[in-house]
């Protein structure tokens, strides 16, 4: 560019993300590209991150979005957002896993694939001339991208550019959804106009019908209540998005409901907050926090996406439930279509303390279920406090690893109330990982981050550096979770941890090499019979040396430390030296290999096997 007063539509692209507050620009570079990259660097802030693979940048990409989403300062109208760029046609595909987790999950994202030029394109049409990575169909990535996108757009004429650029970032800051920018090679060094105004979410109007309906459903579920009683709330990922933690707060605090969360909501508030009583997950809760949600007479879902993952075939509405969630509200069999979400929280919140009076409904569902169920905890503290131990056996399991980590995490949070802090983001993968950290007491809020719907193996990884760069300040170093299937997927992510000095944790729980959860899926008495070769042949892993990997991604410059971990004893020394700030280990990311029994799972899958092996 010969002048500072020039604008391109590369570096109208680049200054629109630096104004959202995009600070790193994740992907994987290419001819196509390079031109923006450099048009970027040179104009803004935004700094590139090279990932080894496309999967990896949307993976850090997501965990990016959500975590600046979850840390905005809304009365300064933050946004949380991320962007990945890639190249056309082998990039663009090998990213649309990821995006397709953002899309179903609710994660802004926005994707820029840097295509083949416009003459590129006319020399095909007329003379069949087919140039790098493309295809015969000219819209093949657009067509892709369209059905995991609220917006996509090519962008080809220089004069519509900004605002095509303007009107689909808009719909994913309003949507909180993924956007498709595509832009051919010949239009970042383009002149175009200059940007004009701010990008914001735009806020769908609240009309009189919709304030009708509102009063409807809160009478409704007002009624309900009344007639069954003990409601316990069931707090989910849309109160996470929607940012409307306070709302919830101040919903329990009024009322004295207590409270749970799903897997995808967990930490949406402060664990250490009064009446929380755990993370409900259906038949693949803890059996003691199943009891104590079943004890109530009425259950009230906020923003819940139910799954068959989070509900293992439980119904979610019926009789006995208020469910309000995906722009409605469903009261038993009653249902008021177009219903915000942020409205109806308060709302019931006013109506409740209206109708029965301040903490009317305060109450331990744990001892409610402890009177029919003498194996429940006698109260929810009780319940809480045995979530963590420090008195182990040496022998390594799922559930005694957890509870491991559990009683590290609460030893490392300061203070002991809903203020409390800590130095660490907890970043789960699927599967048996999942299902036990979904336990571990989150003493800070949105401490937590997992997919929960889309359940992509390896997303921890990745995801980790993406939480690791939007929680440098203050530091908030990711304490990962993985199994070795899904850490096989996508080992070469650690390659960034070291290369931008980030300080990862990542724990490979390595049960012997099988694919645990699949396991458990297509023949769960494999886990009851302990046969030593009974495994399904499909689910057997090639078995790696996984902390040797640290000499491989690291060097004598760029350190990496690799630990296995075979005992309780292990485990422990590893947890003594990361609690020190001044050991060396410290200073870079480490991979700690956890040595399991192939045939040890969480306890929270006890029921497939109770169900399917009598």
């Amino acid at each position: 560019m010969s002048s500072n007063d020039e604008w391109t539509v590369g570096r109208y692209l680049a200054t629109r993300l630096e104004q959202l507050g995009i600070r790193y620009l994740f992907g994987v570079p290419g001819d196509y590209l390079g031109p923006f990259l450099t048009i970027m660097h040179a104009t803004t802030g935004v700094r590139w991150v090279g990932t080894p693979t496309e999967i990896g940048g949307g993976y850090a990409a997501d965990a990016y979005a959500r975590v600046r989403a979850a840390d905005a300062d809304l009365a300064k109208g933050e946004q949380g957002v991320a962007a990945v760029a890639v190249t056309y046609g082998v990039g663009a595909f090998s990213l649309l896993n990821p995006i397709g987790g953002a899309y179903v999950e609710y994660v802004p994202v926005i994707v820029i694939n840097a295509a083949p030029s416009y003459e590129q394109w006319l020399n095909y049409q007329a003379v069949g001339l087919l140039t790098s990575h493309m295809s015969q169909r000219r819209e093949s990535n657009l067509e892709v991208y369209r059905q995991v996108t609220v917006d996509a757009q090519v962008i080809s004429n220089p004069g519509l550019a900004p605002s095509q650029i303007d009107s689909a970032i808009t719909a994913g800051l309003t949507e909180r959804r993924p956007v498709y920018l595509e832009v051919t090679d010949d239009l970042w060094n383009a002149p175009c106009a200059a940007p004009q105004g701010e990008l914001r979410r735009q806020e769908r109007p609240f009309t009189k019908k919709n304030e009708e309906m509102l009063t409807k459903a809160v009478e409704a579920s007002v009624k309900l209540v009344e007639r069954l009683g003990t409601p316990v709330l069931w707090a989910g990922e849309e109160i996470a998005r929607n940012r409307l933690e306070q709302e919830l707060v101040s919903l329990v605090q009024l009322t004295g409901i207590p409270f749970c969360t799903t897997v995808g909501a967990k930490s949406v508030v402060s664990e250490n907050t009064p009446g929380f009583t755990g993370v409900y997950n259906g038949k693949a809760s803890l059996p003691e926090v199943r009891d104590a949600f079943q004890a109530a007479g009425c259950r009230i879902g906020l923003g819940t996406w139910s799954t068959s993952k989070n509900l293992g075939g439980e119904k979610s509405i019926g009789d006995d439930w208020i469910v309000a969630a995906r722009e409605g509200v469903s009261v038993g069999a009653q249902y008021f279509p177009d219903v915000q979400l942020a409205r109806f929280v308060p709302a019931l919140r006013d109506a409740l303390g209206a109708a029965f009076g301040k903490r009317a409904f305060e109450a331990d569902l744990f001892a409610l279920a402890h009177a029919k169920n003498r194996q429940v905890p006698a109260s929810t503290i009780a319940f809480l406090t045995g979530l963590s131990s420090t008195d182990h056996p040496e022998e390594l399991t799922y559930d005694g690893f957890f509870q491991h980590m559990n009683a590290f995490l609460l030893s490392q949070a300061q203070g002991d109330g809903p203020e409390a802090t800590s130095p660490f983001t907890v970043v789960s993968d699927a599967a048996f990982a999942l299902l036990g950290s979904m336990n571990l007491r989150m003493a800070e809020r949105a401490s937590f981050v997992a997919q929960n719907s889309w359940l992509s193996i390896g997303y921890s990884v990745g995801a980790a550096t993406g939480v690791a760069l939007a929680r440098r300040q203050p530091l908030k170093r990711p304490l990962v979770f993985v199994g070795d299937g899904s850490f096989q997927e996508i080992c070469q992510e650690l390659s960034t941890h070291v290369r931008h000095h980030l300080q990862p944790v990542v724990f490979v729980l390595d049960n012997e090499g099988l694919y645990g959860i699949e396991q458990m899926l297509v023949s769960p008495c494999y886990y009851k019979e302990m046969s030593s070769d009974g495994a399904d042949f499909y689910n057997v892993l090639h078995p790696w040396q996984y902390e040797k990997l640290a000499e491989v991604f690291g060097s004598e410059k760029d350190r990496m430390h690799g630990r296995e971990l075979t005992t309780h004893t292990d485990l422990e020394s590893l947890l003594l030296d990361i609690a020190d700030p001044s050991n060396d280990i410290n200073r870079a990311p480490i991979l700690a290999r956890v040595r399991l029994g192939r045939h040890d799972y969480p306890r929270a899958l006890q029921y497939k096997i109770d169900e399917k092996c009598e």
